[in-house]
């Protein structure tokens, strides 16, 4: 079972244990938030009418919070000697999908020690 959410302006598929960088959202790290849904599609059928898709819940477990890497934003007007160097670094937070609707993910066990 897979989702399309819609967060941040962008869409991004998602299953159980998906790791998705999105626009930062406000809340703490370790805190659990739930992603607005667009489409659920299961193994046998779909829904992708947002009104019904959305009341599927996904949830998601919030791991970072931190800066994306630097985009240059260059200007430039031939002939008139204007050039103009800008970046801008966005602010981004780590998600880890916990459940899809009933669908839940579960932590892998550790493995243990070999002696």
């Amino acid at each position: 079972m897979y989702a399309i959410v819609k967060t941040g302006g962008k869409q991004y598929k998602v299953e159980p244990g998906t790791v998705v960088s999105i626009e930062k959202l406000d809340a703490e790290v370790g805190a659990e938030v739930e992603l607005p849904v667009i489409f659920v599609a299961d193994g046998e059928t779909i829904e992708a009418d947002p009104a019904k898709a959305a009341a599927t819940k996904v949830t998601a477990e919030i791991l970072e919070q931190y800066k994306g890497k630097k985009q240059l934003v260059f200007k430039f007007k031939k002939r008139k000697g204007y050039k103009k160097l800008n970046g801008h670094r966005q602010q981004l937070t780590k998600v880890r999908v916990t459940a899809v609707g009933d669908q839940k993910w579960e932590k892998p066990a550790k493995a243990a020690d070999a002696e």
